[in-house]
């Protein structure tokens, strides 16, 4: 049976952040994932999930909000972006003891026109080859996601195929990709044969549906079909709940009942 957690960056944010941990909680899901440690109480965070009886599966290492490095570090050249990645990279390390978190995605950052894509890709490569080993230390997972250049204009990492190939060459097992099913739907679709023939380089999907990033039903794609494909290829990971609710965030999850 698919496991599925909430993103708490998107859902509930009508609430303060201990009534989004409480409500996940109370509608009988086990974990929740969010974006940026900057924007909650690491300490609070802990405390809730432990008060709770939640995990808290994944998030985003923080980034900062304006400026060259907003979409991330991990592509980027020079030292300054090396010094950020690797400090962004040891916080989120510190972050993932703290709450026992053993999946975050690096944000791979810009294209940067003055720089060849095959420079740009062998930074990221070598920056994941060189954190690897300090993040299986710890039991942690680190990835990498495309993002639709609709949405995020000038990211340098779109497609699944370009994610799958920085994966390989790593070659490190605690290095992986997250798919987002709104992001690839909207740059390749083929969603089923993409997820399921490479669902050994995957270790986090998340979901909503296409157009308006709602909750699946509200849109374009088959989600009983895309999920039943996922669970019958023996995905054993989280499904994040990343959609912005249409509807109360309780309304929105009527789809989930209606799987059953």
């Amino acid at each position: 049976m698919l496991k599925y957690g909430t993103n708490l960056s998107m859902m509930f944010t009508e609430y303060p952040f201990a009534e989004r941990v409480r409500r996940t909680a109370e509608l009988g899901f086990k974990s929740f994932e969010f974006l940026f440690p900057r924007q909650i109480d690491v300490d609070e965070c802990f405390a809730l999930k432990e008060e709770y009886g939640l995990t808290v599966h994944l998030f985003d290492p923080n980034v900062p909000a304006d400026g060259p490095f907003k979409r991330g570090y991990l592509c980027l050249p020079g030292q300054e972006a090396e010094d950020g990645f690797r400090r962004s990279f040891d916080e989120a390390l510190k972050v993932a003891d703290k709450l026992g978190t053993k999946l975050f995605n690096t944000l791979v950052g810009l294209r940067v026109p003055e720089v060849s894509r095959g420079k740009q890709t062998e930074i990221a490569i070598k920056r994941l080859q060189k954190v690897a080993p300090a993040a299986a230390a710890q039991g942690v997972t680190v990835m990498v996601e495309a993002i639709n250049l609709y949405g995020m204009p000038g990211y340098f990492l779109n497609h699944s195929a370009d994610g799958f190939a920085i994966v390989d060459a790593v070659g490190a097992p605690n290095v992986k990709f997250q798919y987002d099913i709104y992001h690839l739907q909207i740059m390749e679709g083929n969603l089923i044969t993409t997820m399921t023939n490479n669902l050994d380089k995957i270790a986090h999907i998340q979901v909503a549906d296409v157009p308006g990033r709602h909750q699946p039903g509200t849109g374009e794609i088959n989600f009983p079909n895309v999920l039943k494909a996922l669970e019958d290829a023996g995905y054993q990971g989280y499904i994040g709940l990343e959609y912005v609710p249409e509807g109360s965030s309780e309304q929105s999850l009527s789809w989930l009942k209606d799987l059953k």
